[in-house]
Order: C-alpha cells, then sequence, then structure tokens
C-alpha cells in the first residue's frame, strides 16, 4: 500500500474523521425532526360536508403554503450542508459550534413557520421568519470558510465546490435580507426569495460562459 493512500484512509478513518462522520449523522438527525414538527403543526381541516371541509382548507391556506415554503427551504439547507460535509474529514475552526448554531435555526424554523403563517402584523412576522434564514445562512457560510480556511477536506473535493457553495449561500443570504425593508412597503416581499436567487444564478452562469469558452 503507498503512502499517498494509507494517509487517505487514516484521514476517513481516524477519531477526527469518525467525529466528522458523526456530526453528519447528528445533523441529519435534527434535520429529519425539524420537519417533522413542521408538519404536526399542520391544522387539520374540519367540517361534516365536503364543502365544509374545503372552505376549512381555504382558511388555513397561509398555514399549507408556509409549510410548503419551509419545507423546502429546510430541504436546501440540508441539501447544502450534505454536499459540502460529504468533502469533511477533521473537525477544526470552530466548525461543531457553528453547526450547532445552525441546528439551532433548524429546530427554530418549524416556530418561525407558524409565525408567519398567522394574521395581522405582517411586518413583524415577515422579518422574524427572514432573519432566521439570514442567520442559518450566515453560520453555514461561516462553516464552509472554516473548512475551506483550515483545509478541512478531502484531496479530491472539487475544486469548484466552495465557489458554488460561496455563490448559492451568498445570493439566498442577499435574497432574505433584501426582502426584509421591502415587507414594510408590500406583501410581495415572498417574489425576492425567488426573484434575487433567479438573478444572481444567471449573472453567475454569464459570468462564467466567456471562462468555459
Amino acid at each position: 500500500m503507498s503512502s499517498a493512500t494509507s494517509s487517505e484512509d487514516n484521514a476517513g478513518s481516524g477519531p477526527w474523521g469518525i467525529a466528522a462522520e458523526r456530526l453528519v449523522f447528528f445533523s441529519d438527525a435534527v434535520v429529519a425532526i425539524a420537519i417533522t414538527l413542521l408538519a404536526l403543526e399542520l391544522p387539520l381541516p374540519e367540517g361534516a360536508t365536503s364543502a365544509e371541509l374545503l372552505r376549512s382548507l381555504g382558511h388555513h391556506q397561509s398555514e399549507y403554503i408556509s409549510f410548503l415554503i419551509s419545507f423546502i427551504v429546510i430541504g436546501g439547507h440540508w441539501r447544502a450542508h450534505h454536499r459540502l460535509f460529504h468533502y469533511v474529514t477533521t473537525l477544526g475552526g470552530g466548525l461543531v459550534r457553528l453547526t450547532f448554531g445552525w441546528l439551532l435555526m433548524q429546530v427554530i424554523m418549524p416556530f418561525a413557520t407558524k409565525v408567519i403563517a398567522e394574521d395581522g402584523a405582517f411586518e413583524f412576522r415577515f422579518v422574524f421568519y427572514a432573519l432566521v434564514q439570514v442567520i442559518a445562512l450566515t453560520l453555514f457560510l461561516l462553516m464552509a470558510w472554516q473548512i475551506k480556511r483550515n483545509h478541512l477536506y478531502r484531496e479530491d473535493t472539487p475544486p469548484e465546490l466552495f465557489g458554488a457553495v460561496f455563490h448559492g449561500i451568498g445570493t439566498m443570504i442577499a435574497a432574505f435580507a433584501l426582502s426584509i425593508p421591502v415587507a414594510f412597503f408590500t406583501h410581495w416581499a415572498y417574489a425576492c426569495w425567488i426573484v434575487v436567487p433567479l438573478v444572481g444564478n444567471l449573472l453567475f452562469r454569464f459570468r462564467r460562459r466567456p471562462v468555459a469558452a
């Protein structure tokens, strides 16, 4: 066995490699619990007839829409975390503390979803939800920065991984942060969560096209 192969095996099977793997498993479990709590908050439609049930569904549409939004958001958080930590071999640079802070935001997400789904005080409810996302995304961005800065990743990590993570997470932070002041003028502030990432991705692809050519 070559020394390079031996070194790679040690990175994946040593105590820090096991700790990184356990952190990923724990994170997956917490995210799964957050999604479960999100579903448990869904109100049941009431009514003795089909018409009454349909009316009840309409009355609770804000809760159902908020659930779908948060499900997609939590799923996006998990997907980005899984993609990044797939290449992490060691822990350091405050990575555990940042991860626990990020997980705290995931656990708060069901509560934030319930808050934004209620009627009245739209600005406060919207800003609270958006701030939870900004904090969660910022913590994730710091995790990625620490992983890259302290070289906590495998040697075969794709060179474009961190650039893609910084761009994607940075764009989402901009989307949620921009939506906060917009919420004080219109309820269409939700559109920022879609429009900003779309524009950011188009600009990112446009900038990369000459390089690829």
